[in-house]
């Protein structure tokens, strides 16, 4: 049943009204209220849908949710004024008059409910959720969102926008994702609001009565979420969405584009100068300067006469390189891509047939229609171009989509998987669409590879496809910190792989600013800097020797903890967690981590805590969570829940080890795919009870990993105890390694035991090992290859003491 609004009432709030009946279903019922339709779906014991609509049949998001409902047992209840659905983590409890639900843990605690007098309410096609605000409630994640950790009192629109040189509380930017987690009391939930409309969030802004969540057209249909800590919602999140899949090495290394590096010469001596200078480096972008009047899928011929031989010598060098595509297909006839799009019926048109045209780069384009499968198979197959060219990876910018003037006219349509859209409910969805266009491209043209994918824009899911970064930031000291918020916020709403453009896209950067971003950035997923035309030169080199000088050591350790990095994108590959970790997510009912002073801290690969500070100060006021921590570079120990002070050089950002932390570290290597010097190096943290790490590897760029092509040990450390334990090898992959080298920090006493063999430090001439296998387990002494070492290398040393166990 469809439901008309009085044209009358049209300008007047309508709430969803009263239950008039219901029934069960297999996932939890549906019904009808006064003026609407709802459904409640179990999904998962931890995850429950609603959704309410006018209509008859509810509204779909084919793009985002990837994941159908798990088959979990739930009890329905019926009461004289409500029914209650629940699964052994959540309740939801649905009043009949008037409809709003309330939802309570196992315990019974309200987690979060609806306003009663509005919860589900339409304002012509506006439809709105209202929430009430818990005591001290508090406000995190929402995607790319600039702002304080605690986004409580502000209100955010989702509304892919292109936006040079944003400012640091400027809002819509490139990429939404309409999710956010709920924090107090001990409790934590997450929302996620399945609608690509443009769409409100707002948390206690100009009101002091709720929050809401609002979409200019479409259903309410959202999912919520609770489970024992904020890491668990993000996981059940990205369960829905799904999860990025493991980017090739190479991808982690230091990345350094330029809008724009031309011509072919100067991109050759760019590689020669990083091999030169001893800085390692392993991409290299050619912006839009490399194409024929930025036509998509051509080169310059002038600027780069022979891209394919260009591209050979960089490989020869150990670089990969990644170009920018732009959706805007230039419309000259006797262009290829053009001439193809129309034929073959592939552009965004208006409602009566005619091609849309905006204003881009190349001048009038039109833009292909992304949420159409042939388009996207078309777009894949036209990459071949560049993967003719030795092409490696690909950049979709200019994807929100941006022309020129800022203002699409709403009324174009999209083909939306066959439902025809405007570009209301299309436009948020376009740079996702056009970032799985470009991944499945890559993978048609390279199937045996793995394709690596940066965007601009994109939507829930995004991390299927694509890293993000955060557009045309600015070089200041309030952006490097801004751009902190940004990637750990992303990471909040599932997008592990993001980062920022390291030194600022516009304006200039100090010699002290461009040295403080590159060690902050040294410990973000995504390493890469960039800037824009008729700019200074702003590679690590260009500031003078001081700043060449911590670029590289920094740039350095980014390479020597690549294995505690690719193992830490592994797991996050499995679990949706972040890479770069708001401390929110381990520490979310600490009060002093949404503090303006202490927010851009973070969590970097679970072990590192970073201390995000401005170039311009000398002495850092950092908080320690709970636990204790290890001045990285020193070993001086601190106990948690307090503030400490730290010298802050421009050499020295501030870094704490977490204690019970094991930290891999490698030899420095010039790009990802050189060989180390064979030795793993184990950094163990003492501290309180068992803690553990896996250890990952696999061959870094093909697929095989899917099947059991990769090596993965977990090392179990008993602080307590001063006991090691390296588990059994799982996966066929041979490892790069055929040495350990433990590094153990903080211990108390001169014996430790690995795999319950006892060792003495000061024990000369040492009777240790034996002989083994890709880090087999180690043997007790009855084994038949076990023999008799002679370790001699036990040494205590600045705080720490080093074994070598040859393998």
């Amino acid at each position: 049943m469809t439901f008309s609004i009085n044209s009358k009432k049209q300008n007047q709030n309508l709430h969803a009204g009263k239950v008039e009946n219901w029934d069960k279903n297999i996932l939890g019922i549906t019904g009808k209220t006064t003026n609407g339709n709802f459904s409640i779906a179990v999904y998962n014991h931890d995850t429950i849908r609603v959704q309410v609509s006018q209509d008859e049949t509810f509204d779909q998001n084919p793009y985002s949710v990837i994941n159908q409902p798990k088959k979990v047992d739930f009890k329905i209840t019926e009461n004289e004024n409500s029914i209650s659905i629940s699964t052994d983590l959540i309740e939801a409890k649905i009043n009949l008059n008037p409809f709003h639900i309330k939802f309570l843990d196992k315990k019974g605690n309200v987690i979060n409910e609806d306003d009663e007098s509005f919860s589900v309410s339409w304002l012509g096609t506006e439809i709105t959720n209202y929430k009430k605000v818990q005591p001290n409630e508090k406000f995190i994640g929402l995607g790319e969102k600039t702002g304080n950790l605690n986004r409580a009192g502000r209100a955010y629109t989702n509304w892919n926008t292109d936006y040079f040189a944003y400012g640091i509380g400027d809002d819509p930017l490139y990429l939404s994702i309409p999710f956010y987690i709920g924090i107090h009391q001990e409790l934590a939930y997450g929302i996620y609001f399945d609608n690509t409309h443009k769409s409100v969030f707002n948390f206690g802004a100009s009101n002091n009565r709720f929050m809401y969540y609002a979409a200019d057209g479409g259903d309410m249909d959202y999912y919520f979420i609770h489970n024992q800590n904020v890491g668990e919602i993000i996981g059940a999140y990205t369960h829905l969405t799904g999860r990025m899949e493991m980017p090739p090495m190479w991808a982690l290394g230091f990345q350094q584009c330029r809008y724009s590096y031309y011509p072919d010469t100067e991109v050759l001596n760019l590689a020669r100068t990083f091999r030169e200078k001893d800085m390692p480096a392993d991409v290299i972008y050619l912006d839009i300067h490399h194409m024929e009047k930025y036509k998509v899928f051509t080169f310059d011929n002038e600027k780069f006469s022979d891209p394919k031989a260009m591209i050979n010598r960089l490989k020869e060098k150990g670089f990969k390189v990644v170009v920018i595509m732009d959706p805007g297909i230039k419309t000259d006839k006797g262009y290829l891509p053009y001439d193809e799009g129309l034929e073959k019926d592939l552009f965004v048109k208006y409602p009566d047939g005619e091609i849309y045209e905006g204003q881009v780069w190349p001048g009038w384009c039109a833009f292909p229609d992304f949420t159409k499968e042939e388009t996207r198979t078309w777009w894949g197959e036209k990459m071949k171009f560049y993967k003719d060219a030795g092409v490696d990876g690909y950049w979709t910018d200019m994807n929100e989509p941006a022309s020129w003037g800022q203002f699409t006219p709403n009324l174009i349509n999209f083909h939306y998987e066959g439902e025809v859209v405007s570009h209301r409910k299309a436009r948020n969805i376009y740079g996702l669409q056009m970032a799985k266009a470009a991944k499945e491209g890559s993978e048609l043209q390279s199937p045996d590879s793995r394709p690596f994918v940066l965007t601009r824009s994109g939507f829930a899911g995004v991390q299927r496809y694509a890293a993000a970064w955060t557009g045309d930031n600015v070089s200041s000291e309030e952006h490097m910190l801004a751009g902190i918020r940004l990637v750990n916020s992303l990471g909040l709403s599932g997008v592990s792989f993001a980062g920022y453009d390291v030194g600022g896209f516009a304006g200039e950067a100090t010699k002290s600013l461009f040295a403080r971003w590159m060690s902050i950035a040294a410990f973000s997923p995504f390493y890469r800097a960039h800037s824009m035309i008729n700019s200074n030169d702003s590679e690590p080199w260009s500031f003078g020797e001081e700043v060449e000088e911590i670029s590289k050591n920094y740039m350095k350790l980014r390479y020597q903890l690549l294995p505690t990095l690719y193992s830490n994108f592994y797991k996050s590959s499995q679990t949706g967690l972040p890479i770069a970790k708001s401390l929110a997510i381990d520490y979310p009912f600490d009060p002093f981590i949404y503090t303006e002073l202490f927010q851009n801290q973070y969590l970097f690969c679970d072990s590192l805590l970073i201390a995000p500070i401005e170039s311009t100060r000398q002495i850092a006021k950092v908080y320690l969570p709970e636990g204790e921590w290890y001045y990285f570079y020193n070993d001086q120990k601190f106990s948690g829940n307090q503030i400490v002070y730290v010298d802050t050089p421009l050499s020295y950002l501030p870094v704490f080890a977490k204690a019970g932390s094991i930290i891999a570290m490698q030899s420095t290597i010039p790009h990802t795919e050189s060989k180390n010097d064979g030795v793993l190096r184990l950094h163990i943290y003492k501290g309180e009870g068992n803690n553990s790490y896996t250890h990952y590897e696999d061959d870094g760029i093909s697929k095989a990993y899917k099947g059991n092509g990769y090596f993965k040990r977990e090392v179990k450390w008993d602080s307590e105890n001063q006991e090691i334990h390296f588990g059994a090898v799982d996966g066929k992959y041979k490892s790069k390694f055929d040495k350990i080298q433990l590094y153990i920090h903080g211990i108390s006493t001169d014996k430790i035991s690995i795999n319950d063999l006892q060792i003495n430090a000061h024990t000369e001439n040492l009777a240790f090992l034996r002989r083994l296998t890709d880090f087999d387990p180690l043997p007790d002494h009855s084994h038949p290859y076990f023999e008799i070492e002679n370790i001699n290398s036990f040494i205590i040393e600045h705080q720490f003491e080093e074994f070598t166990v040859k393998i």
